[in-house]
């Protein structure tokens, strides 16, 4: 009986064996994200004797480097920018310097701090401090002089807002306009000297379907941002509870959908005032309808009690782009034909909205940006947009701008 045993436990030893191997056969290697089986990431591409060893057990608190320096494998230098002569200027802004450090990000990239090489930057009101390459200091010291040898007076930057219901307006409109290309999916730009743009703006205000929902002045500090909105909530009846006091035996639940727009610019212009830049940021959001669902909640007495909740169909509309054009021209954006920025009662009588292929609630949205220069050299009568609060997420710590 003992060869007997010894030979089973040899052959169950087997068996566990070879099922390992096969679980381990059938158990691939770990891929990369998008790489073809077998291929190596690019970032462990590199001489294997470079590379440090890994340490045996993790540093969750992190470890202190010899000596306490910087790397330097790329020649990285640093540098501190004064920031007094823009920043003391602005006696009413919250940390100004902000701006400068959003700018600075648009024109590299965040991809530039957070990998190889090794580099940093950090601002106070005074000053930016920034650790990073020659090549990268040449970028930051270009954006940083637009700020401090450019305009301290704050500038005009004129916005309209329009719709048109049909979309037919290029016909005319087409030879007035350049086309400029937008990476933004459904929207177009162009741009038009002023006095094209004039033409133009008179060609829509003829039309019977075109509608001026607002024309404001927007004084705004170089490289500041403002934020201008209109919306207004539309309550609705999203849930339905037991009533605690037992009668009536259920109550509603009630929501909110915040309609309108909201837009947010960011003009960064150069020290001569030639050219500009400005990151537009835009949201539109419009309760299409309310879809009732019909619900039978029980009564104690084994009868139903039925009841209605609702559910918002919304469209929306997002815009989040950086454009430049010289400063005497005038840039006209299409969103294309979306949610309208503000509802308009649509025509239902007949049905006549298949007639005209137009859809209730849906509009050609235009937007003209023009910068006009000095606040003070360009009094209006114009209302000036007050700086308005508006909800997370467009309003978030990061502001939106990663």
């Amino acid at each position: 009986m003992r060869p007997i045993l010894i030979a089973g436990a040899f052959c169950a030893t087997l068996v566990a064996f070879s099922h390992m191997h096969v679980a381990h056969a059938q158990a691939p290697p770990p891929q990369g994200m998008g790489l073809p089986a077998g291929a190596t990431p690019p970032s462990l591409q590199q001489n294997p004797a470079s590379r440090q060893p890994a340490a045996a057990r993790p540093q969750p608190n992190g470890q202190v480097t010899g000596g306490g320096e910087l790397p330097r494998s790329a020649g990285q230098e640093h540098r501190v920018y004064d920031l007094t002569a823009y920043t003391r200027y602005l006696t009413q802004h919250d940390r100004p310097e902000q701006a400068v450090i959003d700018w600075i990000l648009r024109e590299t990239g965040t991809d530039v701090w957070f990998t190889e090489p090794f580099g940093f930057m950090s601002a106070t009101r005074d000053e930016l401090s920034v650790y990073h390459t020659p090549e990268v200091h040449q970028v930051v010291a270009g954006i940083v002089d637009r700020f401090i040898a450019g305009d301290i007076q704050p500038q005009v930057l004129h916005l309209r807002l329009m719709t048109v219901g049909n979309p037919n307006w290029r016909a005319r409109a087409h030879m007035l306009m350049t086309h400029v290309p937008v990476d933004s999916p459904g929207v177009q730009a162009w741009l038009l000297s002023k006095e094209n743009a004039a033409v133009v703006l008179n060609m829509l205000r003829q039309r019977t379907d075109a509608r001026e929902v607002q024309g404001v002045d927007l004084p705004i500090f170089n490289g500041q941002t403002e934020k201008l909105s209109r919306t207004r909530g539309r309550n609705y009846v999203r849930n339905v509870r037991e009533s605690p006091q037992g009668w009536p035996p259920y109550e509603p639940e009630t929501g909110e959908v915040q309609e309108g727009y909201r837009l947010s610019l960011s003009p960064l212009l150069t020290t001569n005032n030639s050219i500009i830049d400005v990151m537009i940021k835009a949201e539109i959001d419009q309760v299409d309808k309310f879809n009732s669902v019909e619900l039978e909640l029980p009564l104690r007495n084994q009868q139903v009690h039925r009841t209605k909740i609702d559910v918002p169909q919304v469209v929306s509309w997002r815009l989040h782009e950086r454009f430049r054009w010289e400063s005497d021209k005038v840039l006209l954006l299409s969103c294309g034909v979306v949610a309208s920025p503000e509802r308009q009662g649509g025509s239902s009588i007949m049905n006549l909205d298949i007639l005209t292929g137009n859809t209730s609630g849906r509009a050609d949205a235009l937007m003209f940006v023009e910068f006009r220069g000095r606040a003070s050299e360009n009094l209006t009568t114009n209302p000036i947009a007050p700086r308005t609060a508006t909800a997370i997420p467009f309003d978030a710590p990061h502001r939106g701008r990663y």
